[in-house]
């Protein structure tokens, strides 16, 4: 039986339009990604981005410009240091905040590696509502 890797885990696929910000080799390496289109800079659209982040005020200024890129059907994956490490501020519940927070909703959450989480983001789709223990989306509050 094989096991899956977990860039086959977060849905990446070979030759998908891809941009890292912060990611530290040792978590690139955990992940085993495939053969992605890298270009050098954040320019055009995107089918996957990953931000790896420490702090609430460094995902809140990076967020939303990597969402602009994100093509339709993307995915933007955040990950943080898990339980406190790396001296962070975010958790689980705060990273799905700032998500909702910036017009963006979570599915997937998994393990990196042994320092980094991970979490999927996508865009919402038209018309749906989200109830999220954590966030709420902007066009959805009251």
């Amino acid at each position: 039986m094989t096991t899956k890797t977990v860039a086959r885990k977060m849905g990446v696929r070979a030759g998908s339009r891809a941009h890292l910000v912060g990611a530290p080799d040792v978590a690139v390496a955990a992940m085993e990604l495939p053969d992605l289109d890298l270009p050098g800079e954040l320019a055009g659209d995107f089918d996957y981005l990953h931000l790896f982040v420490i702090r609430q005020e460094d995902m809140r200024a990076s967020f939303g410009g990597l969402r602009d890129h994100l093509r339709v059907g993307g995915m933007l994956w955040v990950s943080w240091p898990k339980g406190g490490r790396l001296g962070t501020d975010l958790t689980m519940r705060s990273v799905i905040a700032i998500g909702y927070d910036l017009n963006m909703v979570e599915s997937t959450c998994l393990r990196i590696d042994d320092t980094w989480a991970g979490i999927k983001f996508t865009r919402p789709l038209p018309g749906k509502i989200y109830a999220n223990q954590y966030g709420t989306l902007p066009s959805q509050r009251s």
